[in-house]
């Protein structure tokens, strides 16, 4: 345990952090579990509205510091190629 008070603080204050971080991550991975399931299921129009959740969440992830850019754009690529092979066909 830290004495000194600014090491302290700063132990609360990543504590807090850390939790918020984790509520963001689980919010982006259960959002993308939903897209993911909705362009399984073949319905393209609940499969469009979740698609633009997801690409929101995760530039959002991006901004935040949350993700990297590059694994964002990896993942928005292969959800809009899942979402294609179903608009398509």
């Amino acid at each position: 345990m830290p004495n000194i008070k600014s090491a302290k603080k700063r132990v609360r204050v990543s504590g807090i952090k850390r939790a918020n971080n984790i509520a963001q991550r689980s919010a982006l991975r259960t959002t993308l579990k939903k897209t993911l399931s909705s362009i399984t299921a073949g319905d393209a129009g609940v499969a469009k509205t979740d698609l633009t959740l997801a690409v929101k969440k995760l530039d959002e992830a991006v901004s935040k510091g949350l993700i990297h850019k590059n694994q964002a754009s990896r993942r928005k690529s292969r959800l809009m190629k899942k979402f294609n092979a179903i608009a398509q066909g």
